[in-house]
């Protein structure tokens, strides 16, 4: 887990947090796109967002020739679910939701838009099993378990503890313990059940740095005939993803019941 005080510390500076507004209001700019806004050298920017990513605040992504640099609310997750959701009223949950919908603008290369990552204790195979296992889901993931033959090209479904359906879509990519690509269609919401499938990736790598900690990627993107589901995944796989490692470095589910 990124340390509290990494960032704390971060968010102190306040040429770190207009970098995080900027990312806030467009998601995954380059480095020349986000000195355009801050009086200071290319180099005074890049150290700034290197404390970020340091963090957890931040991660970045290589598209095409260019580094490009997405808000990563799982960090600010983790930070709420320790400091303010266990004080404050419900309807402040909507505090937790950073990031708006990317702005359309042309491009050579399409941009993934909502770039999560969390750095858990646990090997990439312990994390391939609560993706896949319907009995370790169930902890973590909304209580709804995952089932399917995983294989490329096949279906999966996601069920309630009544056995209704939640979500489904089909195997893209399965390549245990590294890479799961699905398409993703919400079926438990009026306003998502009709939209078009989009798309999730998983991504799972040893951190370069620390022995014993995995990195975990996920990405959403294809939702342009999704915009309902784009929201409801910009705040929910934060919370996925901190489940999933509450639940694997503690053995007990994030949230009770």
């Amino acid at each position: 887990m990124e340390n509290e005080n990494d960032v704390f510390k971060a968010l102190a500076d306040p040429s770190r947090r207009t970098l995080l507004d900027l990312l806030h209001a467009s998601d995954g700019r380059s480095l020349s796109e986000l000195c355009a806004h801050l009086q200071m050298s290319r180099f005074g920017v890049m150290k700034h967002l290197h404390v970020l990513e340091d963090a957890g605040l931040l991660t970045t992504r290589k598209i095409g020739r260019e580094k490009l640099h997405y808000l990563n609310p799982v960090s600010i997750r983790q930070i709420y679910d320790r400091w303010v959701s266990k004080y404050a009223e419900p309807w402040v949950s909507g505090l937790t939701q950073l990031k708006t919908e990317l702005e359309s603008e042309p491009a050579v290369t399409p941009k993934p838009s909502h770039v999560n990552q969390i750095a858990i204790k646990s090997t990439p195979e312990r994390i391939w099993s609560a993706l896949t296992d319907p009995a370790l889901t169930s902890k973590y993931w909304y209580n709804g378990s995952i089932h399917a033959e995983w294989n490329a090209g096949s279906p999966y479904v996601i069920r309630d503890p009544e056995g209704k359906l939640q979500a489904k879509g089909e195997l893209l990519v399965v390549d245990p313990p590294r890479k799961l690509v699905m398409t993703w269609q919400l079926l438990s919401l009026s306003d998502t059940a009709h939209e078009q499938p989009s798309r999730l990736t998983w991504e799972i790598e040893p951190h370069a740095e620390l022995a014993g900690v995995t990195l975990v990627t996920v990405v959403h993107d294809e939702f342009e005939e999704a915009p309902n589901t784009s929201r409801v995944l910009e705040a929910g796989v934060p919370v996925v993803l901190s489940g999933m490692k509450t639940l694997l470095e503690t053995g007990s589910p994030l949230v009770g019941g």
